[in-house]
């Protein structure tokens, strides 16, 4: 008798969210059940420099890349962004087909980068297959997300091909399709399930263990994926360079996509700070959080989990463009005494970066502000996909009656 399998689609384009949130779901998913294995396929470059559960692997599609003015390009130049996107299209079709998923998850985009998702979506509907589409507690600025997915012809695939919407976070800090023009149908396919909990990989080897993880305490700075980091860094940086008494050292994380000139000119000049270090990367993330007295960053889905389930005191500098959705999350979390948000301006003062530095170990952590189910996400999606797969179970058990 067939196993039990899920596949999961993440598209990839930019930073490291999409792909970490689904390796943290498929995890807890195998550990939960015993005869569950789970195929990723990611466009993510990084993908391979992540540990897998042994019933967890992935595939990696040829990888794009998101340029600052919101459009796509192929990761490689010989290849125009058609044919990538026809190739990635095949290769998810095809591993579909060979691997007959019980569950097909989808993360973000309903119906894949530039549509790359429709054949295997429609293909699997007609198999039967349960669809579910996830989504992050907010997606942008509901205008803009109405306009995007408009564009994009979304909402019909959440009204026609989707069997479930999970939505990792929860109505009281935010409805990511709030404003949009979608049936009761659909809004009854929406179930909100908390945010995913992170925990440290502790048994593994962290090879930067010497130079940035001790028993001394610390400020962590990290920009995600990093390729819209630069100006946090920049700003963490010259607090330090202007204040020699913020009082405590600071560990910065650049992120594997922050270009490597920029990286260069950050090194220098940490290399002239005697209270701050740097790396790149570090695919345990968790492990350097577990001496931070608080963290200093953008903003995004993962991060934000990670403030909560680490209970640290957290300062969040976000972006708002080329979305908002850093900015909304952030200023929600601080309404509700979760986090504390720094707005970036024209000027970026040093001494705003220096004072909020010299505060953050002093914040409220997130544990003193009591949401029921804040941190629920993971065992809600483990007793979801319970329902679903006993519901396939009978069904088949059915299907082999009327078969004998």
């Amino acid at each position: 008798m067939k196993k039990t399998r899920l596949l999961i689609y993440s598209h990839d384009t930019f930073g490291l969210g999409h792909l970490r949130r689904c390796r943290t779901i498929a995890h807890s998913l195998v550990d939960y059940f015993e005869d569950l294995s789970v195929l990723i396929v990611s466009g993510s470059p990084l993908i391979g420099s992540y540990n897998f559960h042994p019933r967890v692997d992935f595939v990696r599609i040829p990888g794009v890349v998101k340029l600052d003015s919101g459009k796509y390009t192929s990761l490689n130049p010989d290849i125009g962004l058609d044919e990538l996107i026809a190739m990635r299209s095949s290769l998810l079709l095809t591993t579909a087909t060979a691997f007959q998923p019980d569950v097909f998850l989808v993360d973000k985009e309903p119906l894949g980068l530039r549509g790359e998702a429709l054949a295997t979506l429609s293909k699997l509907k007609e198999k039967g297959t349960t669809l579910i589409l996830g989504l992050r507690d907010v997606m942008d600025d509901p205008v803009q997300l109405a306009e995007e997915w408009e564009r994009k012809n979304a909402i019909p695939a959440l009204e026609n091909l989707y069997d479930f919407i999970w939505v990792y976070g929860l109505p009281e800090i935010c409805n990511p399709l709030a404003g949009l023009p979608i049936s009761k149908s659909v809004t009854e396919k929406i179930q909100f399930t908390g945010y995913l909990r992170r925990a440290s990989a502790s048994s593994s080897i962290n090879r930067y263990a010497n130079e940035l993880v001790d028993d001394e305490p610390y400020i962590l700075v990290t920009t995600g994926g990093g390729g819209d980091g630069a100006q946090l860094i920049d700003w963490v940086l010259r607090a330090y360079e202007g204040d020699p008494h913020i009082p405590y050292p600071a560990k910065l994380v650049f992120g594997p996509f922050m270009s490597s000139s920029q990286q260069t000119g950050f090194m220098d000049r940490v290399n002239g700070l005697e209270k701050v270090n740097a790396i790149t990367f570090d695919a345990d993330i968790e492990g350097l959080l577990e001496n931070a007295v608080g963290v200093v960053s953008m903003g995004g889905y993962n991060t934000f989990c990670e403030l909560l389930s680490f209970d640290i005191q957290g300062l969040v500098v976000p972006r708002t463009i080329p979305r908002m959705e850093q900015y909304i999350r952030a200023s929600r979390a601080e309404e509700l005494g979760l986090i504390k948000m720094l707005m970036p301006d024209g000027e970026n003062d040093t001494k705003r970066m220096a004072d909020a530095l010299h505060n953050l170990a002093d914040q409220a952590k997130p544990s003193d502000v009591h949401i029921p189910g804040l941190l629920g996400g993971l065992p809600v999606i483990n007793m979801m996909m319970e329902e679903y797969l006993g519901y396939q179970m009978k069904q088949r058990a059915k299907l082999s009656v009327v078969g004998e």
